[in-house]
């Protein structure tokens, strides 16, 4: 009898075809594919400003033709409003890394997996690998009724992988709203007190977000990476670009700050046809990977913007490959191209 089952499977396994999902195409046409493009979006504030306690999901996943729900290939992020002594579960149980800003409001966060975790306006709570849901509780906000954050998670890149997270790679981590205003007032200090006179130190003024066991790529998780950065009144900081998709928070602006971005620069270092993003106080638009992009604060004031990127894969992986226009037209009109995607120093 277990002769006969043994002939009969391996029988079986001689007329499996193992070639019918194999594909060979011609290199010059196949190696940039025609994939879907990530679009330029904004997502209004007003999401979060009223109504009731609900989970806002940015999902352009039948846009880029992708089956899963996702802002980015590797990211998801969303709005959550939480009215006043209300709750709201997420659950987020196939990522490694999840990053929740407070756009506005006072409360708590609790989970089996992280304990009780308070937060206000300005704060960042970061956690790792999840088992279960997470309890968001709003204890005040004055100005609407109800608190808002900014939810980024890596579950898209996990569901393309078709893997499941086993390990915590970090601890859960909160970055206090203090503690971030301090350091950027610290360096604001510094600069002033070398005599910064480039226009990096004249017009850029933030921080990176890292975390202890992140060191080497000095990034928010091992895949998520985020900045608080401003830009001062009356200034322009110049066009860059990176391999990883933002996602654009602004966190505070008066009218007259915008984002401009597009494919290429000209001679000059100036985006060509651009497409214009303005700025507005809890609202959050996407910026494709490999975009030029600049950032315009035509106003008195100062304004801030806290982007969240998959950039901690890409920086892991030496191929963030970041640049700013000013130092690709110095090599450019010194008879140079940069190929290498990470330079030493």
């Amino acid at each position: 009898m277990n002769m006969e089952y043994n002939l009969c499977e391996e029988k079986k396994e001689e007329e499996r075809d193992y070639t019918k999902d194999a594909r060979i195409y011609e290199y010059g046409d196949a190696a940039n594919p025609d994939l879907e493009a990530i679009p330029v979006l904004v997502h209004h504030p007003k999401l979060h400003q009223s109504g009731p306690t609900k989970i806002h999901n940015f999902d352009v996943s039948e846009f880029l033709d992708i089956s899963y729900e996702c802002t980015s290939p590797n990211l998801m992020a969303s709005f959550i409003r939480i009215n006043e002594k209300d709750s709201l579960d997420t659950i987020a149980t196939n990522s490694t890394s999840q990053a929740f800003y407070v756009i506005r409001g006072s409360g708590y966060t609790v989970s089996e997996d992280h304990g009780r975790m308070e937060w206000s306006t300005g704060d960042m709570v970061v956690v790792p690998i999840t088992s279960s849901k997470m309890t968001h509780y709003c204890t005040s906000e004055e100005e609407t009724g109800g608190a808002a954050l900014y939810w980024v998670h890596d579950e898209p890149l996990l569901n393309y992988l078709g893997v499941k997270p086993s390990e915590r790679k970090f601890e859960p981590t909160i970055f206090k709203r203090e503690d971030m205003l301090q350091h950027v007032e610290e360096i604001s200090h510094k600069n002033c007190k070398d005599g910064a006179s480039d226009a990096a130190h004249k017009n850029r003024l933030g921080v990176l977000l890292g975390n202890a066991k992140c060191e080497q790529t000095k990034t928010l998780t091992h895949v998520l990476w985020s900045l608080l950065n401003s830009i001062p009144g009356k200034t322009v900081q110049r066009p860059h670009r990176h391999n990883s998709v933002a996602l654009d928070l602004c966190v505070s602006a008066s009218l007259g700050v915008y984002t401009l971005m597009g494919e290429e620069i000209d001679k000059d270092g100036n985006i060509i046809n651009p497409v214009r993003c303005d700025w507005t106080p809890g609202g959050v638009f996407i910026t494709p990977p490999g975009w030029w992009h600049s950032h315009h604060n035509e106003s008195d004031d100062i304004a801030w913007v806290l982007p969240v990127q998959d950039a901690g894969l890409y920086t892991h992986q030496r191929t963030l490959d970041i640049r700013f226009v000013d130092d690709e037209l110095k090599l450019h009109c010194s008879g140079r191209i940069r190929g290498a995607t990470h330079q030493k120093k």
